[in-house]
């Protein structure tokens, strides 16, 4: 019998347990629990709540070993966030939620500190108010007693792994997204957070993906009543785990697409210019050293919320409704900027996407179809607008743009990618983030050889669908007024 798995997927609302398992050459990821992700708002700041989540995957874990041996747990989650613990090795709060507002203006605080192309230079990392090194930064300027109470940081896969085990580690792909970790190294950037007042004394070993935190607890294996399972670091940072799973050949543009757009590539060592610097690409840690060069785009979180905000109105409006809506609307009629700061909360998004365009001077869009078209081509053309950049940056051509994760369940938004940047989208698998999970650590019990094998094994697996360039014409005739667009949400 082949070996068995239980992965944790963790999104930004909701999470799940599945076991995974190779047959008849197949990548099979069965769930066998699900649950939400809620935020928890106390006063002024918005909260994971962490304690919620430990008990479901507890209760995933239970679930799974009714049904048989688990030979192995694998936990990935959202990048960023993180926890902080005593001398004790006790939480000193739940992590705070990196859409809160704490963050607001930090950027330009630490660049009174420490200049943002020196920060890129040294980290190779976007700039965005949510990293862990603003929210850090926060802490050491205004909430200094905290710092000084912590011993160590663990980001949110680690955490759960120390829950598990005992163990504090940090793997790699979920530091790169810190803000302070050098891609070039390999290893935080301690002397950048010592310039920040930021102690690095926080900061747990390192561990690659593919290797073991540790074993479950004596006690949780006495509450499981089962025997010591390994735990063992796959692709932590969910995006990571996607960019595993993406079963392309050669030289590949992805989106990892789902609450944000992942778009990048996959490179042997990291790309820190002037270009990537301008162009706000970050260096992300892959599995075996590699690097994802990738742009964080506001992604399906724009649409998601636009629903929310109307059925709070009382409408009771399905993702499907909204796509029928979109497409029955008047094409190329407004744009957004995906990624302005006024559509990275939560609350009324429709009307500021109406505010957006009546401030930029364009045609107001007023119904539910009118809002979606405005959403999904404002979309299409970032990716449009990516590729190109991409293609410069690298001084290679992609001839083929694979999509993966949740948003390949979005046909209309596939369709306007293919035709927006004129090359074949080929979509799947929907389940790249856990898949990626199951396969790291399915090669680390032996079970697949190699990460060629395990793409290949997913490829096999993965059912994808792909949508050909049909009507580029009208995403060419557009472009200009979409970049005019931009430069005035720079302005």
């Amino acid at each position: 019998m082949g070996k068995r798995v239980l992965a944790f997927d963790f999104g930004a609302s909701s999470g799940r347990a599945m076991i995974g398992t190779v047959e008849d050459g197949r990548l099979i990821a069965r769930e066998i629990h699900r649950f939400s992700n809620d935020p928890v708002k106390i006063g002024d700041v918005t909260y994971w709540d962490i304690f919620r989540l430990w008990f479901e995957i507890k209760e995933g874990i239970r679930r799974a070993l009714r049904e048989g041996a688990v030979d192995a747990i694998g936990i990935d989650t959202w990048g960023v966030d993180f926890a902080l613990l005593d001398q004790n090795g006790e939480l000193l709060s739940a992590p705070v939620h990196y859409r809160d507002e704490r963050t607001v203006g930090m950027p330009e605080e630490v660049a009174k500190v420490v200049p943002l192309s020196e920060l890129y230079r040294r980290t190779g990392t976007q700039q965005m108010r949510i990293n862990t090194v603003y929210q850090l930064f926060y802490l050491a300027k205004y909430r200094r007693e905290t710092l000084a109470s912590a011993d160590k940081l663990l980001f949110i896969p680690d955490l759960f792994a120390y829950f598990l085990t005992g163990e504090m580690r940090a793997e790699k792909t979920i530091a790169s997204t810190s803000n302070f970790f050098d891609p070039k190294t390999r290893d935080f950037d301690r002397e950048l957070l010592t310039k920040l007042g930021i102690p690095a004394h926080l900061l747990p070993p390192l561990i690659e993906p593919g290797e073991t935190y540790g074993t479950l607890s004596p006690a949780l294996c006495r509450e499981f009543g089962c025997d010591p399972i390994p735990v063992l670091a796959v692709c932590t940072h969910d995006t990571a785990s996607a960019v595993f799973a993406a079963p392309g050949e050669g030289e590949f543009a992805y989106i990892s697409c789902g609450t944000w757009s992942l778009f990048g590539t996959e490179l042997p060592a990291p790309v820190i210019d002037e270009k990537s610097e301008a162009a706000r690409y970050t260096n992300e840690g892959g599995y075996a050293g590699t690097i994802r060069f990738l742009k964080n785009i506001m992604g399906l979180w724009l649409i998601q919320e636009s629903r929310r905000e109307w059925i709070r109105e009382g409408e009771n409006v399905s993702f499907a409704d909204l796509e029928r809506e979109a497409l029955a609307a008047r094409p190329f009629a407004c744009f957004i900027d995906c990624d302005a700061p006024e559509f990275e909360t939560a609350g009324d998004l429709p009307g500021r996407v109406r505010a957006f365009c009546r401030a930029t001077g364009q045609t107001v869009p007023e119904t539910r179809g009118e809002v979606m078209r405005c959403i999904y081509e404002s979309l299409a053309m970032k990716y449009r607008r990516n590729l190109h950049t991409l293609t410069d940056m690298t001084g290679r051509k992609y001839p083929v743009l694979h999509v993966v994760g949740g948003g390949i369940k979005d046909t209309l938004l596939c369709r306007m990618t293919s035709d927006a940047t004129g090359v074949p989208v080929v979509a799947g698998p929907a389940e790249a983030t856990v898949m990626g999970n199951i396969a790291v650590q399915l090669i680390a019990l032996g079970e697949i050889p190699d990460w060629k094998t395990a793409r290949s094994v997913i490829r096999d697996s993965a059912d994808a669908v792909r949508y050909d360039p049909s009507d580029t014409a009208a995403w060419d005739e557009n472009e200009a007024r979409f970049d005019a667009i931009l430069g005035k949400s720079a302005l």
